[in-house]
């Protein structure tokens, strides 16, 4: 079969490759790969900026956003030929760590968790792939066409199920939200917001292609202008920060409503320097009881929630967040792209 791999730590070497087909175990499913979402975790691996093979092999197969079909269950599953299911990313660490020995290995303690497609374990991103059945989740039939969102939908469940834990501290009723960045996550992280009844804002610099609409789409209102003035303007009482830009981050801090809540999702690049007040957002944060925490990567808890929010979603609403399409053939052209990408997808079938 055919595979999208890459050797880590080994700039230029993604390629297409042919692979040998998986051999389920005694619990797996056989699942033909649909297709697959690329993010930014893949593109850095296939810059060489970090991944891990499994052991024994030099080439990672790439892919953590999955969406397939099951082929064959073992007996007794739950699942059945035909059903559509995304495949979670982390698996425990083997030791465990407390938060793994609990189930909430999205937040090991001693970082020996392995991920499919990214740490020790090969992805999803070929034409078959095998899945325990305990790591496998169902996917809506309506969503054939948009169902590898389910794990960014799984970052942004997470990211909002951190805030009202936090938020629950004391009497929280937030009324509105303010999202920074208009890529998959910060869409994904507006679609829940407004599923949860509040007033969404979304900040981008773009003021025209896909984002504006697809906000707007939404019932969320869509900003351009810089952050600082927005979210002055606005006193969120929740931010879903989900461009990792420094200046960004630390101007939505500033400007949160009191006992406000500020999600970082956001990966920042390392190396770069930002004059800030320090005393000044020291002061906002203790003085008004603020909160800003990070939130990454998800458990199988996130992936359920993912899964029941994006089956209450319009299809077509998420179908529209896929601007490009990429056989498995040309899969190198998704890691390039413009201004108006949005999510782009490699399809796992066909000839292309």
């Amino acid at each position: 079969m055919r595979a999208l791999t890459v050797v880590p730590s080994r700039p230029g070497s993604l390629r297409v490759a042919d692979v040998p087909d998986p051999e389920p175990g005694p619990g797996d499913l056989l699942v033909q790969g649909l297709a697959l979402g690329v993010c930014g975790t893949d593109k850095e691996i296939a810059r060489g900026s970090y991944g891990r093979p499994p052991e024994g092999t030099d080439r990672l197969v790439l892919g953590h956003e999955s969406l397939g079909q099951v082929r064959q269950a073992p007996p007794g599953s739950r699942f059945q030929p035909g059903d559509l299911v995304a495949g979670v990313v982390r698996r425990p660490d083997p030791v465990p760590c407390g938060a793994c020995a609990r189930g909430e290995f999205d937040m090991c303690r001693n970082g020996r968790y392995t991920e499919r497609g990214i740490k020790q374990r090969h992805g999803y991103g070929s034409e078959l792939w095998t899945v325990e059945e305990d790591y496998a989740v169902p996917v809506d039939a309506r969503l054939e066409r948009s169902g590898m969102l389910m794990e960014p939908t799984t970052v942004v469940a997470k990211a909002w199920e951190q805030v009202e834990r936090v938020g629950a501290r004391a009497w929280f009723a937030p009324r509105r939200a303010l999202v920074t960045g208009a890529g998959p996550i910060g869409l994904l992280a507006a679609l829940l917001g407004v599923q949860r009844g509040l007033d969404v804002h979304v900040l981008d610099r773009l003021t025209t292609g896909p984002k504006p609409r697809l906000a707007e789409a939404l019932g969320a209102t869509y900003h351009a202008d810089p952050a600082d003035q927005v979210a002055e303007r606005l006193e969120p009482d929740v931010v879903i920060e989900a461009t990792g830009a420094g200046t960004v981050v630390f101007d939505v801090m500033r400007h949160t409503a009191a006992y406000g809540i500020v999600c970082l999702t956001g990966v920042s690049a390392a190396g770069r320097t930002l004059a800030v007040d320090a005393g000044a957002v020291n002061r906002e944060i203790v003085l008004e009881n603020d909160v800003v925490l990070g939130s990454v990567n998800a458990n199988l808890r996130h992936y359920h929630q993912a899964a029941d929010a994006l089956a209450k979603a319009d299809s077509d609403w998420l179908d529209g967040l896929i601007t490009r399409r990429v056989p498995l053939a040309r899969a190198p052209e998704a890691f390039t792209g413009g201004e108006d990408d949005v999510k782009v997808v490699v399809t796992l079938t066909g000839e292309g």
